[in-house]
């Protein structure tokens, strides 16, 4: 589960500067980073085996997925992710457990000194960081997860990953990835590299279409969903993986929802793809302890839970664009009939509210808009409520805070019903902070 310790604050303190050394929190080159490796040895060319992972969504789950399968099989694997929930020591786990919080502050300071000023974003700098703590410590994988995009992403600077895949692609971050899907899953297919193997999830026509010509292109051995590798429900409850090579048998995974089953082909075809023997006991002890939090997360502690009705379900997950809208309505179909559910969220103006919001709309009895707490960049819950209105939500209103929400819903609701926090990796960060 998510550790809810604050950041040290000699980390704190550094981080913050990191901020300022750059006047765009994004600003997609590769030259930047290419010069800081440079300037601290070129860690990326020391690294432990990597997989590389981009996509819209599933990238987290995926991720997660092949970390639990391969410590359950004794494995040492590092990992990195983005963005963390509640401190930035998430974002590195080193051999099994998030980096130390002293080893952390020593990198940075390291990484800080030998930057010397110069011109950097937060990710790259942060980047750099973690490529220069998985050069040090030895591992039998890094695990590697895209920021933005992956053309110009501070991660893709490894020549010869042992594999990459790519997951669900659907729009999101336009402003910089393109507004159409095609020119999205050109920025992620751009991770592939040549000679090495790259599987991608079922795509729309357009994203497969790109995948495909950049696979050619590149030279890259494309492994598509349904074609080359396939995952399936078998009649006892669990998954069956069928790859060319392999075929793994696990119990259903510890990850609520249909739509985990294609992250979690995606995560063993990729393992396959790279090499690595997967045997029963790891298959089934990954599967049972894969460890995500804020998607489709129920809560059993803190405020909030108490605060709510004993008849009341909690519920946390970051959806918070267009394909996450349509994962969380799926989930909702599946899981969740039968009890009146009532959604709260707060969301970015980074992001398009009413494609998130639209999937969800005919599904829930009511909609509190709250806002996203440290985040200029957020919509207002007055704003968000309007859009939320736009997409015919019953019963839409505004709160100043999720406690607030809470009593708003407690006032309406009927029977027993569930309650969901989502629309921002951030508001679900703040939550856990909170409510763990």
């Amino acid at each position: 589960m998510t550790d809810t310790a604050a950041d040290s604050p000699d980390v704190q303190r550094a981080l913050e500067r990191f901020t300022t050394l750059y006047p765009k929190l994004i600003d997609l080159s590769l030259e930047r980073m290419y010069r800081l490796l440079a300037d601290l040895g070129n860690p990326h060319e020391r690294l432990p085996p990597v997989i590389h992972v981009a996509g819209t969504n599933g990238k987290g789950s995926t991720i997660a997925a092949m970390r639990a399968v391969l410590e359950a099989g004794g494995h040492k694997v590092h990992v990195y992710t983005s963005p963390h929930l509640v401190r930035f020591a998430e974002r590195i786990r080193l051999v099994g457990s998030l980096v130390d919080e002293g080893l952390l502050a020593e990198l940075l300071r390291h990484v800080e000194e030998v930057n010397a000023g110069k011109p950097i974003t937060f990710f790259e700098v942060t980047t750099a960081v973690a490529f220069l703590a998985f050069s040090r410590i030895p591992a039998d994988a890094v695990l590697l997860e895209t920021g933005l995009g992956g053309t110009f992403d501070a991660t893709n600077v490894i020549r010869k990953p042992l594999a990459t895949a790519i997951t669900s692609i659907s729009m999101d971050h336009m402003q910089y990835l393109g507004d159409t899907v095609a020119k999205i899953a050109q920025e992620k297919a751009n991770i592939m590299k040549p000679g090495v193997p790259c599987v991608s999830v079922t795509q729309h026509e357009d994203a497969t279409a790109v995948i495909e010509a950049t696979a050619k292109r590149v030279g890259a051995a494309l492994k598509i969903q349904n074609r080359d590798w396939r995952i399936q429900s078998d009649e006892r409850g669990g998954l069956v993986f069928t790859g060319e090579r392999e075929i793994w048998k696990t119990p259903e995974p510890n990850l609520l929802g249909r739509h985990q089953h294609q992250n979690i082909g995606a995560a063993l075809a990729a393992l396959e793809q790279a090499g690595f023997a997967l045997p029963a006991f790891a298959l089934r002890g990954g599967m049972r302890n894969i460890d995500w939090p804020a998607r489709a997360q129920k809560l059993k502690d803190g405020p909030l839970v108490t605060a709510l009705s004993w008849a009341c379900e909690l519920w946390l997950d970051g959806g918070h664009n267009e394909g996450g809208g349509r994962v969380l309505a799926a989930l909702i179909d599946e899981y969740w009939q039968g009890q009146q559910l009532h959604i709260v969220a707060g969301m970015l103006t980074t992001k398009a509210a009413e494609d998130f919001l639209v999937h969800l709309a005919p599904r829930a009895a009511s909609f509190t808009a709250v806002p996203v707490p440290g985040h200029a960049a957020a919509y207002t819950p007055g704003d968000l409520a309007l859009a939320a209105g736009r997409v015919h939500f019953q019963n839409v209103g505004a709160a100043n805070s999720l406690m607030e929400a809470v009593e708003r819903i407690k006032s309406i609701a009927v029977g027993r019903y569930r309650v969901l926090i989502c629309g921002s990796l951030y508001l679900a960060g703040e939550v856990l902070k909170e409510n763990s």
